[in-house]
């Protein structure tokens, strides 16, 4: 043990967005159930190499006793991580274009009355799903349903928290859905780019769920509308899991 200088993670603000993991050429922090996390102190070379890629400002460096940073155990484990990388499974290639699924053929919808035959007003309630596709990886920017519409970009597990999802927040605009945490965000931003070049659209809303990786999808929107020097106003609304809206508020561009 010797005193000397090691990361801090504060975990009030770590979103669990991972540009540190990056950051660390020695494979000392790792991103655990949703966290940034110090993996071992023998990792940690206390320069702070990963200080400047965490945008949330959640890392800092403290004095304190710790393990002596040890430069063979740090090796072996970079060693076990390029195995392990090497040996993940090949993803399957992608469509290169989104329009040759008979599913991903781009249409608008219109809505279409429920009428209910229970005589309480609880039966089934109409769709206002007014597009398809949904998935921003497949949604086409030059689709006419996005010009100049108030755009709403959503967290895909959004609409299974809330119950009223249709009519609290789809009811008359076009909606994007997407993950940050499981999805390509260097695509998305490019796509969501392309959308707001093309389309203009007069306001983007984002909701997403409470749990920090899903937050990166605001973060996604900012880059998107920096890329293409947008002025569109964005807003972003915070949904709990319970289904409660959390936090509405601007965000500054």
């Amino acid at each position: 043990m010797a005193w000397r200088e090691v990361i801090r993670i504060d975990e009030e603000k770590c979103d669990g967005c991972g540009d540190c993991v990056t950051g660390c050429a020695e494979g000392a922090i790792a991103v655990i159930d949703g966290k940034a996390r110090l993996v071992s102190e023998i990792y940690c070379d206390g320069l702070g190499a990963c200080l400047g890629e965490c945008p949330q400002g959640a890392i800092s460096m403290e004095e304190r006793e710790a393990e002596d940073f040890d430069e063979v155990k740090t090796r072996e484990h970079l060693g076990r991580l390029r195995d392990r990388k090497a040996a993940a499974p090949v993803p399957l290639p992608l469509a290169g274009v989104a329009t040759q699924c008979p599913g991903s053929m781009s249409r608008s919808l219109a809505r279409q009355p429920v009428v209910s035959r229970d005589g309480d007003g609880m039966g089934p309630q109409p769709s206002e799903l007014m597009n398809w596709p949904i998935q921003l990886t497949l949604v086409p920017p030059s689709a006419p349903y996005f010009r100049g519409a108030d755009l709403l970009l959503v967290a895909d597990c959004v609409p299974f928290a809330c119950a009223d999802f249709h009519r609290r927040f789809l009811r008359g605009k076009p909606v994007i859905i997407g993950c940050p945490k499981l999805d390509r965000v260097d695509l998305y931003v490019k796509k969501l780019a392309e959308i707001v070049q093309v389309a203009e659209p007069r306001s983007l809303t984002v909701v997403h769920m409470e749990v920090p990786c899903c937050s990166g999808l605001t973060r996604i929107a900012q880059y998107a509308l920096r890329m293409v020097e947008s002025e569109t106003p964005l807003t972003d609304m915070t949904v709990g899991i319970g289904g409660e809206v959390l936090a509405e508020a601007e965000v500054a561009q």
